[in-house]
């Protein structure tokens, strides 16, 4: 696991979305896994302007949802589905054919949760997959002590989960659903490059749980440490509980160029 401290979420966005440039650049159909929340607007910022310039041709790219609402009406303005497209695909240029999601509608929940990951496998496998952290540690909707085999499958919310989540909703938890389809553990860590971004002071320390605490399904995104190309970017005040921060610091400073992340 690579560990980049970066000044502040902006910095963190324009890195990632280099990093996605350069994928583009050796792959023009790459998929990429997309996260939703605040956090990881400054990617999706940075890269649309590298694709209106001109920087980034985006026009083969492949997008794919990394969880989904279960129960929300079609076209609801909070489903997963419509902010991806409202967030990432329309402002790529791309269109909905570019995109892949599980079915949250769906009558069977539990074979949507089964063809999507087949879906996946099928598309070849996710390039690389952007992934926030929540304040208990999970990422997706793999809430603590989730396995770290999951596939997608259908999970029930925490409360935290749902109150972090009801800013979208109003303010009102009551209006966020109680289910929601998530790629599993094992799922996410089939992707090719995991890259975690995580800001904020109220993350520390489900960072340093992840990066530098045990590996444990009580902190889901622990799990990252088992594979061989995850990468966690973190602004300042989200490394601030990391004991080893000054070496993370150290160790990218001296990284060659030619590596990137």
């Amino acid at each position: 696991m690579e560990v980049v401290i970066v000044p502040d979420a902006t910095a963190g966005g324009e890195l990632i979305a280099d990093t996605i440039a350069s994928l583009l650049s050796r792959k023009p159909d790459a998929l990429l896994g997309v996260a939703t929340g605040s956090t990881p607007l400054p990617i999706y910022r940075a890269l649309a302007a590298k694709v209106r310039s001109g920087a980034v041709d985006a026009s083969r790219a492949r997008i794919c949802q990394l969880d989904e609402y279960v129960g929300l009406p079609v076209g609801h303005p909070e489903s997963y589905r419509s902010v991806v497209l409202r967030e990432v695909v329309e402002p790529l240029g791309l269109s909905e054919a570019s995109f892949m999601g599980p079915d949250g509608a769906a009558e069977d929940v539990q074979a949507a949760c089964e063809a999507y990951d087949q879906a996946l496998a099928d598309a070849g496998g996710v390039d690389l997959q952007l992934l926030g952290i929540g304040t208990d540690g999970h990422i997706g909707f793999n809430e603590p002590c989730s396995s770290l085999a999951s596939r997608t499958r259908i999970k029930t919310l925490t409360e935290q989960t749902r109150i972090d989540n009801a800013r979208f909703f109003d303010d009102d938890i009551t209006q966020v659903p109680l289910h929601v389809i998530t790629q599993g553990i094992g799922t996410i860590l089939d992707a090719r490059h995991p890259i975690l971004l995580a800001t904020g002071e109220g993350k520390a320390d489900a960072v340093a749980r992840t990066v530098e605490g045990p590996l444990a399904s009580i902190v889901p995104a622990s799990a990252l440490q088992l594979h061989p190309h995850a990468t966690v970017v973190v602004d300042e005040a989200a490394a601030s509980k990391l004991k080893l921060a000054d070496y993370f610091r150290a160790t990218y400073a001296s990284k060659p160029d030619w590596q990137g992340l």
